[in-house]
């Protein structure tokens, strides 16, 4: 009898589960009133004198390994139930993270300067809170010059000195002829701010891309075809055309437009029923600035070229509102997600 309580006291031992039923059935098997050890108990009358002393140490034993197993299983259960309403199914998969998106003004910045690269342009930057000097009279726009309203400026300091936030990335294209020699093939890309009226259509601040190439025997034609290819690359457009214009930091100056085309009703708005959409200004550079810059105009030309990314990127995306791009709203910002 007592090496069948000791085989059950080894049942008891090997017993595992996570089961709040299984768990039950252990108990009920050994420490229910029909269970197990209470028949042990009413065979104690029928043990001999001799043997119950041992008999009855084996049966507390065994009453003491259930006790304890079905405890320590219970115990068990729940701190594993406790850890599943803190931090839910801990075997279930976790959930997949958030891709993040670039933004629209990135990938089309990104975009550009891939294109301009890929001919051999490099990416020149420069500090976007600037003197007067770079941002206006190294540009052939010397103090009480009528274009200098054409620009409204964040003025920081006014004395001793003229500091304000730049108004255009040329800015840029200047500190960059003043370091570095000729041949000079250039993108300056970069956030510019003017004191301008916040609308769907203009903003305080917003970004451009200048171009700028310098060398010996620079013409015209290598500009338009500079961005005749540009055009082709970033739009798909083959057909442009270039309108007289004025800027007093280049010399002749043109409005480069592209031909969209007119097969949507979209074309017609965008374009106000003439198929042809502004993109961009463009010119040779005025001798008096790469005079400014120490570049012998007699021996060197060069062209440059400037265009608002966000403009872009409102064609690219048909996108109604510039305040779109500052708003940073997510539903907004998702749409891009599978843009490359």
């Amino acid at each position: 009898m007592i090496d069948k309580i000791k085989k059950y006291i080894v049942e008891v031992e090997n017993f595992k589960s996570d089961s709040t039923e299984e768990i039950e059935k252990f108990r009920i098997k050994f420490l229910g009133k029909k269970g197990i050890l209470n028949g042990f108990f009413a065979e104690f009358k029928n043990v001999p004198n001799e043997q119950k002393k041992a008999f009855g140490q084996t049966i507390n034993e065994l009453k003491n390994a259930a006790q304890e197993k079905v405890a320590a299983l219970k115990q068990d259960l729940e701190s594993k139930l406790e850890e599943r309403g803190v931090y839910g199914d801990l075997t279930r998969p976790g959930e997949k993270l958030s891709i993040g998106s670039r933004h629209p003004i990135s990938l089309v910045k990104n975009q550009i300067i891939e294109i301009f690269s890929n001919i051999g342009f490099n990416v020149s930057e420069g500090p976007e809170i600037e003197d007067d000097w770079h941002n206006f009279s190294a540009l052939n726009l010397p103090e009480y010059h009528p274009a200098r309203d054409m620009q409204d400026t964040f003025f920081i300091q006014t004395n001793p000195e003229e500091i304000l936030l730049r108004t255009h990335t040329s800015s840029v294209q200047v500190r960059y002829m003043e370091d570095q020699k000729p041949p000079i093939r250039t993108i300056s890309p970069g956030r510019v701010f003017r004191n301008e009226a916040i609308s769907a259509r203009s903003h305080c601040i917003f970004h451009q891309v200048e171009g700028l190439y310098i060398d010996k025997d620079v013409s015209f034609a290598d500009l338009k075809q500079t961005l005749l290819y540009f055009t082709k690359q970033l739009f798909g457009k083959s057909k442009i055309r270039l309108r007289p214009s004025y800027f007093p930091f280049t010399e002749p100056s043109a409005e480069v437009d592209i031909y969209w085309g007119l097969e949507t009703e979209t074309d017609y708005r965008i374009t106000k029923g003439t198929g042809w959409l502004e993109i961009m200004g463009c010119g040779m550079v005025d001798p008096n600035v790469l005079r400014n810059c120490n570049i012998d105009p007699q021996e060197y030309s060069g062209f440059a070229f400037g265009m608002g990314i966000e403009r872009i990127a409102m064609l690219l995306h048909q996108i109604d509102d510039i305040r779109l791009f500052y708003e940073n709203d997510v539903r907004f910002l998702k749409q891009f997600k599978s843009v490359l």
